[in-house]
């Protein structure tokens, strides 16, 4: 819940930090996860975008008579102007040749299962829209969140939204390329970054495939909080961006 105004807090990702344990909170803030005694010393984390992350002992948590988790909200600094003049050109970032031989994406309706790939950038990148090449829908509706990280080293992402986003719409809107504006979030980057998309509500059966490239790799965790993997087969996602020279 909120700090503040006690207010539930949406999907909110949930778990054991490196290890494929966790869940994601459902639109009430409530969630249920399993948890043996022999993780009595490890620690869960509780994360979601604009509010600062809080780790609670699960033993603590097993003699906790009020359950709530309280999130204090986080507070964004702006960071000083410099303005110097540069030229910027748009560029498609990402996967951007697609094949038909093979497919990946959600087959397991896991809370918190997450993937998509990392773009190389060496300067600055304003983003406009992300492309995702879906090649199979078996969901009636598809609700998932959108993440953009910052990649601070080769396994650690930082995300760059300040909200959350999410990609809903009913089975007969989705199209094969699915386009998502990111203008009004002005999202800069300045350096390589990780677009993904996190399963995040339970949509009953089905699976969600995309089409697949080359040249990257796909990163995926298997729930909140794990840690990132990689498949040596990108599913196609690409961004348009405004790229320095």
């Amino acid at each position: 819940m909120d700090s503040v105004n006690r207010q539930p807090i949406e999907f909110v990702n949930i778990g054991i930090v490196g290890k494929n344990i966790g869940t994601v909170s459902n639109i009430n803030g409530v969630f249920s996860i399993a948890l043996d005694s022999e993780l009595d010393h490890d620690t869960l984390l509780f994360s979601a975008i604009g509010y600062k992350p809080q780790s609670v002992k699960i033993a603590d948590l097993r003699q906790k008579t009020n359950s709530n988790i309280y999130l204090k909200k986080k507070t964004y600094k702006i960071s000083e102007v410099q303005i110097k003049p540069r030229i910027f050109n748009e560029q498609t970032l990402g996967v951007t040749d697609k094949s038909n031989k093979i497919i990946a994406g959600f087959k397991y309706n896991l809370l918190g299962y997450e993937c998509g790939i990392r773009i190389n950038i060496k300067k600055t990148a304003f983003l406009k829209k992300v492309k995702i090449n879906i090649s199979t829908c078996s969901y009636d509706s598809i609700f998932f969140r959108l993440n953009i990280y910052r990649a601070e080293d080769d396994t650690t992402f930082k995300n760059i939204f300040k909200e959350p986003v999410y990609l809903k719409m009913p089975k007969d809107r989705l199209l094969k390329e699915l386009e998502f504006n990111l203008e009004p979030y002005d999202i800069i980057s300045d350096g390589d970054f990780l677009v993904s998309l996190e399963y995040i509500k339970n949509l009953g059966e089905g699976e969600l495939y995309f089409y697949t490239g080359t040249g990257k790799l796909t990163y995926f965790r298997i729930t909140s909080q794990g840690s990132w993997q990689t498949s040596p087969v990108p599913i196609e996602i690409s961004v348009l961006a405004d790229v320095e020279e």
